[in-house]
């Protein structure tokens, strides 16, 4: 039985991943900030799951930032960021890219030194459940 499975944006790429995640980290460093273009990298990481690329395998392109641990695997068509083994012994799996629900909460934040100064605010911004009323 499948544990958890996900896509990219477009659909081209398809997976499975089997077994359980060990840690669900926030990263909120500067390199996690530029390949997200956002906050912060949600990622889920296992030594133990085993992950099946069900379409779109020669879809899947990985970069690691020449001289650090900092890797990604994305969709060469739409650029989703995907599951990554270029860590050695890991899986890692960007939360976002799944298409089953997460039962676990994030184990930690990190690199939070690194933290948006935006961010640190967000208790004050309206939120919304769609678009903003003057975006509709």
């Amino acid at each position: 039985m499948t544990d958890h499975s996900g896509s990219c944006l477009c659909g081209t790429v398809r997976f499975e991943v089997y077994g359980d995640f060990d840690s669900f980290y926030l990263c909120h460093c500067q390199h996690c900030q530029k390949d997200t273009g956002s906050a912060y990298a949600a990622n889920l990481f296992s030594r133990s799951a085993q992950l099946n690329w069900l379409a779109g395998a020669d879809a899947v392109a990985s970069f690691t930032l020449p001289g650090t641990r900092h890797s990604k695997s994305f969709c060469k068509q739409c650029g989703s960021a995907l599951p990554n083994t270029q860590l050695a012994g890991a899986l890692v799996v960007p939360a976002g890219c799944l298409d089953t629900e997460i039962s676990v909460l994030p184990t930690a934040q990190i690199f939070s030194s690194s933290r948006a100064g935006w961010e640190r605010a967000l208790g004050e911004v309206p939120e919304f459940e769609g678009l903003p009323p003057e975006r509709q």
